[in-house]
Parts: structure tokens; C-alpha cells; sequence
């Protein structure tokens, strides 16, 4: 009979423990299910906010472009005003004003449509030589302005990987600006910008934009891919992220070395197999 008794009870507790434990995951499974739907309702939201945002940025950059334009046959208009020069000459210059500031508003309008805009990659077959080759010869003008002399050092071999090239050259390119914006109040001599491309035993490849400038702090190189983060004044802080989110979508990675008083090395990895996002 006692037997029969603990018998009973354990069956009696083991109910128990079963119905408990059943409790627990049952909790443990609907606070999951909160965390994940109010994680959804975010996402959701945030979605939400970047399509407005993209829209209400294209509503504003269409008027800044008529704006643009009637301030531009504003100032050819007080040019031909037969008026005293020093008040025609105050405004022109008043127009002036109001057009490079238009200008700075339609470029971080720009910068920023580009930066948020879904990327849909087109990967074809590119040899990374005739990339920065290409890249040296349009922006040769622009960095020797800035009395900057770019130097191509280019892969012994070719190297030809399935990328989007017009979205790679727009990475490289923002590299580009930026390092010859950071050269640019230097007065010292010798100020170069250096384009290489190199390659691994696995086959990966990088395509290095190489500044002989000021180089970065490391507190600024914790930040400097942010968005908006810029140690320029007329700086969006957007080039960066940007081109990090391109090569990123590659399946790649966007490297920096800096060393101050040196320079710096912003390196493209990318991968011998691409896995690009969707």
C-alpha cells in the first residue's frame, strides 16, 4: 500500500513539475513573441521614416532646383542693370550668396538621397586595373587644383572580380575626395594621392586610396564612418558611410590605417567569391 502511495505521489509531482515547466516555456515563449513583434513594429517603423524621409527630401531638392535657377537669371539680370556699380556689385553678391547656398543644400540633399537609396547591385566581370586607371584620369584635374599629383600603382597581373563597377568607382571616388580634402590646406610639398590595387594568395583583392596627408586621430577613426561625422566645415560627413555601405553590399569591407603626420590608407577588400546582399 505505500508503495502504491509514493507511486501516487510521484506521478502527483511529476504532474506538477510537467505543468510548471509547461507554464515557464509557455511565459518564456509569449515574452519572445513581444520582443520579436515590437522588434517587427520597429522595423516597420523605421521603414516607414526612411521612405518619408527619402520622398521629403525629393520634394525639397525640386523647388531648390527652381530656386537655383531664378536666382542664376536674378544675378544676370542686376548684371545688366544700369544702376551704380557698388550697389550692383552688393547685389550680385547677395544673389551670389543665396546661390552657393543653394548649391550646399541641393549637394547634401544629394549626398544623403544617395546614402539611403536602395542599392541594387549589377556584378559583371571588372579588371580592377582598368578601374583606378580610369579613376586617376577623371579626377586628375580636381586633385591637381588642390596641387595634389595622383600616382596609379596598379596589380602586376589583372585582377577582374564580379562587382558593380559604377557603384565601386563611386566608393573609390568618395575615398578620393576625401583624401584630397584632407590635403588640401596642407602647405607642404609632395602632397600625393596614390591608387593601388593589390591581391592576396586566397584571391581577394583591394583597391587602396592612399593620402600623404595629416592622417586621422584614432579618436576620429572610431567615428569617422558615422553619418554626418565630419571634421570639415563644408562637409556632409555622408561620403564615408556611403562608400562603406557599397562595398559592404559586395560582400566586402571597408578598411582604414592612419598614422598622424603620415597619412592614410583606406582599403576596398574585396572578396574572390562575392556574396553581395539582396
Amino acid at each position: 500500500m505505500s508503495n502504491l502511495i509514493w507511486i501516487v505521489l510521484g506521478c502527483v509531482i511529476g504532474a506538477m513539475l510537467s505543468a510548471i515547466v509547461a507554464r515557464v516555456a509557455v511565459r518564456r515563449a509569449e515574452a519572445r513573441a513581444r520582443v520579436f513583434s515590437k522588434r517587427a513594429r520597429s522595423a516597420e517603423r523605421l521603414a516607414e521614416i526612411g521612405s518619408m524621409t527619402s520622398g521629403l527630401a525629393h520634394e525639397i531638392k525640386n523647388p531648390l532646383s527652381t530656386i537655383g535657377l531664378n536666382a542664376q537669371l536674378l544675378g544676370e539680370a542686376i548684371a545688366d542693370l544700369q544702376i551704380d556699380e557698388q550697389e550692383k556689385g552688393r547685389m550680385g553678391r547677395r544673389v551670389g550668396a543665396l546661390r552657393g547656398e543653394t548649391d550646399r543644400l541641393r549637394g547634401i540633399l544629394e549626398d544623403f538621397l544617395e546614402y539611403a537609396g536602395e542599392l541594387r547591385l549589377d556584378l559583371r566581370p571588372t579588371e580592377l586595373n582598368d578601374l583606378i586607371e580610369q579613376l586617376g584620369d577623371f579626377f586628375h584635374v580636381q586633385a591637381q587644383s588642390s596641387g595634389v599629383q595622383i600616382r596609379l600603382d596598379p596589380s602586376p597581373l589583372p585582377v577582374t572580380l564580379e562587382i558593380d563597377s559604377n557603384h565601386i568607382k563611386q566608393a573609390v571616388l568618395n575615398l578620393m575626395i576625401n583624401a584630397v580634402n584632407s590635403m588640401k590646406d596642407s602647405s607642404e610639398s609632395g602632397k600625393e594621392l596614390i591608387l593601388r590595387v593589390s591581391t592576396d594568395p586566397s584571391g581577394d583583392a583591394s583597391i587602396h586610396v592612399i593620402d600623404t596627408g595629416p592622417g586621422i586621430s584614432q579618436e576620429d577613426q572610431e567615428r569617422i564612418f558615422h553619418p554626418y561625422f565630419t571634421t570639415r566645415a563644408s562637409g556632409t560627413g555622408l561620403g564615408l558611410p556611403t562608400a562603406r555601405r557599397i562595398v559592404e553590399a559586395h560582400g566586402g569591407s571597408l578598411e582604414l590605417h592612419s598614422e598622424l603626420g603620415k597619412g592614410s590608407d583606406f582599403s576596398i577588400v574585396l572578396h574572390a567569391q562575392q556574396a553581395p546582399e539582396n
